[in-house]
C-alpha cells in the first residue's frame, strides 16, 4: 500500500492537470462559440449558391464547364484538413487514417501521382513520415480560416485540373454537424458532384456547445420534427432558368465563386469541429481527474484511519505492559 506522502503528492499532480484540462476545456468553449457564428453566417448562403449551380448544370442542356466533365483519372489532389495542435481526441487521428486509406485506394495510379495539400500541422507531418507527395504550406489556415488562402488555392487547383495536371480533386475533412457529432467526411471538389446536393446533409445545430446525450437526443428528435415541416412548407427551386447576359458568362462567374466557396466552408466545418472535439476531450479528461481525485482521497482517508488506528493500539499495548 503506498504511504500517506505518495498518495498527497499524486493528489496534488492529478489537481494540477485537473485545472489544466478544465481551463484548456473553456478556451474550446469559448473558440467554438466564434466558430459557429462563423458558419451560422456562411451557412445559408453556401447552400444556395451550391443549389443553385448544380440545378442549373443538371437542368440546362448546354450549361457545361470543363469543371463538370469527368475524365480518365491520373492524378488526384487531396487537400486534407487537420489541426495544428493536438488534445483534441481522435480528431487528427480520424483524418489521417481516412486519408491513408484514399492514397491506399489510388496506389494504382503510381507514385508521384497523388497528391496532398495538407490544411494544418498534424497532416502535413503525417504525410511526411509517410513519403506521400505534398504541396504548399497552409499550417496558419488551421488556426484563423482566410478567404484569400483559400481563394488562392482554388485557383491554383483549378489551373491544375484545367491544364490536365490533375484529372481528379477531393476533400477529407470533418463536417460540424453539432457540438457533440463532428462526421468524417470525403467529398469531390473536382469535377464538380452533380448527385452531392440530394444526398447532402443540411440538418445542423449551430446555436448549442453543450455535448450531453440528453441534448444530443432532444436536437435529433428538433431535427426530425423541422426537417418534416419544412418538407410540408418547401416550394422546389424552378428549374427553368433565364440566363442574362449569356451561358458562358454566368458559368464563368458562378464556378469560380462556388469552388472558393466550398473550400473555405470545408475550412470552417473542420475548425469548428476541432474546437468542439478537444472541448469534449477536455470535459472528458475533467470527469475523469474528478473520479481519480474522489478513489485518491477515499484511499487517503483509509490509509490515514489505519495509521491513527495502529498508533492507538500501540499506544493502548504500550500502557497494559506498564
Amino acid at each position: 500500500m503506498p504511504s500517506l506522502k505518495e498518495i498527497k503528492t499524486r493528489i496534488a499532480s492529478v489537481n494540477s492537470t485537473r485545472k489544466i484540462t478544465s481551463a484548456m476545456k473553456m478556451v474550446a468553449s469559448s473558440k467554438l462559440h466564434h466558430a459557429q457564428v462563423m458558419i451560422e453566417n456562411m451557412l445559408p448562403y453556401e447552400t444556395l449558391l451550391e443549389h443553385i449551380l448544380k440545378t442549373f448544370l443538371a437542368s440546362e442542356v448546354d450549361a457545361s464547364s470543363v469543371f463538370s466533365v469527368e475524365r480518365k483519372v491520373k492524378r488526384v489532389a487531396l487537400v486534407v484538413y487537420s489541426s495544428n495542435s493536438s488534445l483534441c481526441g481522435g480528431f487528427n487521428a480520424n483524418v489521417i487514417k481516412l486519408m491513408q486509406q484514399v492514397v491506399d485506394e489510388y496506389k494504382h495510379l503510381g507514385d508521384g501521382n497523388v497528391v496532398v495539400y495538407p490544411i494544418g500541422r498534424k497532416v502535413a507531418e503525417k504525410a511526411s513520415k509517410l513519403g506521400l507527395r505534398t504541396e504548399g504550406e497552409f499550417s496558419c489556415l488551421a488556426d484563423k480560416p482566410n478567404v484569400k488562402d483559400c481563394i488562392a488555392l482554388s485557383k491554383e487547383l483549378g489551373k491544375r485540373f484545367v491544364d490536365g495536371d490533375i484529372d481528379k480533386v477531393e476533400l477529407i475533412y470533418h463536417h460540424f454537424k453539432s457540438a457533440g457529432s463532428q462526421i468524417l467526411t470525403r467529398k469531390t471538389y473536382l469535377p464538380i458532384d452533380l448527385t452531392s446536393e440530394l444526398n447532402r446533409d443540411h440538418e445542423r445545430d449551430l446555436t448549442s456547445n453543450v455535448a450531453t446525450r440528453e441534448a444530443q437526443e432532444y436536437l435529433k428528435k428538433k431535427g426530425k420534427a423541422s426537417s418534416a415541416h419544412s418538407a410540408e412548407e418547401a416550394k422546389p427551386l424552378n428549374d427553368n432558368f433565364i440566363v442574362e447576359p449569356d451561358m458562358d458568362t454566368v458559368l464563368e462567374l458562378l464556378i469560380p465563386k462556388f469552388a472558393h466557396l466550398m473550400l473555405y466552408t470545408a475550412l470552417l466545418d473542420s475548425n469548428a469541429s476541432e474546437h468542439a472535439a478537444r472541448m469534449v476531450a477536455m470535459q472528458t479528461a475533467t470527469d475523469n481527474a474528478d473520479e481519480l481525485l474522489r478513489e485518491l482521497n477515499l484511499q487517503y482517508n483509509k490509509s490515514r484511519q489505519q495509521a491513527i488506528t495502529n498508533e492507538l493500539l500501540d499506544i493502548v499495548g504500550g500502557s497494559v505492559n506498564n
